[in-house]
């Protein structure tokens, strides 16, 4: 697997739209498709894609700081994003596309830096024009649930 350094490392319109959804994600998970390069600044990857559902595993580091030196907020909505919308991909077809619309983000525990958790989005609803899933955050060690989010995506047919 790798994330893309460039604009041209990213997946032509024409690789994207030529997929299904979760044949895309299935390709970002084999390493023929590149990633999201905010991975990359983030410390987190893809680990599992199935229909309907998605995992990214990560690690915050002291890099992913607000001022007062615990983990940005960002960090937990990044992932939580990422996870959901990306459950909401696997349930595309061809010529479609996503975009979120909006996304509602739990914190329940913060996550210290250097804790390796797993982000995972499960599919509530996908239909013509939106679809619905939710996510949570939780240790990889302890189980421990940080973080619980729910999103809704706009869904784009693209013809050429």
């Amino acid at each position: 697997m790798f994330n893309a350094t460039s604009p041209s490392g990213l997946a032509s319109q024409a690789q994207l739209l030529s997929l299904s959804g979760l044949e895309f994600m299935r390709g970002v998970r084999a390493g023929t498709i590149s990633g999201a390069p905010i991975a990359s600044l983030l410390n987190y990857s893809l680990d599992e894609v199935e229909d309907g559902r998605v995992s990214f595993v990560g690690t915050p580091l002291f890099e992913h700081a607000n001022p007062a030196g615990g983990l940005h907020g960002g960090w937990y909505g990044t992932l939580l994003d990422s996870c959901m919308a990306c459950a909401i991909m696997t349930k595309l077809p061809q010529e479609s596309v996503y975009t979120t619309l909006e996304y509602k983000v739990n914190l329940t525990l913060g996550i210290a830096f250097g804790t390796a958790i797993r982000a995972t989005g499960w599919v509530d609803h996908v239909g013509r024009s939106t679809g619905v899933s939710h996510g949570e955050i939780r240790g990889v060690d302890d189980g421990r649930l940080y973080a619980t989010g729910s999103t809704t995506c706009l869904i784009l047919t693209v013809t050429t």
